[in-house]
């Protein structure tokens, strides 16, 4: 069982890594760590962790941790990723690792040097309906692929929520915008070349609220659009010359429609569909970095992918302000 500590007591550890950590075969939830002792305390009294810090140093420092999740805002995450490494613990940090590629590399090597885990926490790669997408597009089941639609939108303008604030990495990019991107890299295992971009700002809080976006793959475009300031919508298409696929909750597993692969025909007179349910995405994601820890042959989402993931994100912001094509 690997003995997991959570930096922070933020609402997506408590809402869906706790819970996946407690659900998991494979871990066990040990220590709960706050800069406040008595946040720690109760949360680590709400969920059964028999451990409680008042600092993330001193959780660290624990012999009875093997990995921390760190939920932390954007613009701590490279710094405590590699605290973490340097005590000798696994990390699974939430998305995105760095609001910079060339960041990523200090993780890298921290991870190297000492010899641990480190991924990233983008869970929808340990979804079974991302992988049958995956498939589907290697073995051509709608033909050559030509291109890729998508779009991820919700409604948040509190001034004091982490992802309205540019000093802590707030921003549509940055929180959503790194979704349609990996969906697009993990299913075609393909690059960008170059991307177009609008993004726009949000003139008081400082932070981008809309991005629409197109990149160049090879032999195939895509085009998505985020916003923070727009209704809930989640959607992704696979458009080739021989019919599409939809997935009906790209992102967020179990939403809406819940999870289904649709596979249309050229024709849209024949449809398969895949259907998932009971999946928790977050869960997969704690089982198999479990069994990389624990040294078991189990693909992860590597600090290598972040990095070039990141890269493209780095090179949409670049796209926004020069108003022209950016390399990626």
């Amino acid at each position: 069982m690997l003995k997991f500590g959570i930096l922070s007591t933020a609402k997506i550890g408590r809402e869906h890594l706790i819970p996946a950590i407690q659900r998991a075969n494979n871990a066990s939830l040990v220590a709960i760590s706050s800069r406040k002792l008595a946040a720690a305390k109760k949360l680590a009294t709400e969920t059964g962790a028999p451990l409680a810090f008042g600092s993330y140093e001193e959780m660290l420092e624990s012999d009875e941790i093997d990995a921390v999740y760190i939920p932390l805002p954007t613009s701590h995450h490279v710094e405590w990723a590699i605290k973490a490494a340097n005590a000798g613990k696994h990390v699974l940090c939430e998305k995105p690792i760095s609001l910079r590629a060339m960041d990523i590399k200090k993780i890298i090597n921290a991870r190297n040097k000492n010899k641990v885990i480190v991924s990233e926490a983008f869970m929808i790669t340990y979804h079974p309906q991302w992988i049958k997408v995956r498939s589907l597009l290697a073995k051509g089941a709608i033909g050559t692929l030509r291109h890729i639609d998508a779009s991820f939108t919700y409604f948040n303008t509190d001034s004091k929520n982490m992802r309205n604030r540019p000093e802590l990495g707030g921003g549509a990019l940055p929180d959503i915008g790194v979704y349609p991107t990996v969906a697009a890299r993990f299913a075609t295992g393909l690059e960008p070349s170059s991307v177009q971009a609008l993004v726009d700002y949000d003139p008081k809080l400082r932070i981008d609220r809309y991005a629409n976006v197109q990149a160049d793959f090879p032999g195939f475009k895509m085009t998505f659009y985020v916003s923070t300031q727009l209704g809930n919508r989640q959607s992704m298409v696979f458009h080739g010359d021989k019919g599409f696929i939809e997935l009906t909750a790209p992102f967020n597993s179990n939403l809406y429609e819940g999870d289904e692969v649709r596979v249309h025909n050229a024709g849209h007179t024949e449809t398969k569909v895949f259907r998932y349910t009971g999946v928790n995405q977050y869960q997969l994601q704690i089982e198999a970095f479990a069994r990389a820890a624990s040294g078991k042959k189990q693909p992860l989402f590597s600090l290598e992918e972040s990095a070039l993931n990141q890269k493209v994100i780095d090179a949409i912001y670049k796209a926004g302000k020069s108003k022209k094509w950016q390399a990626v």
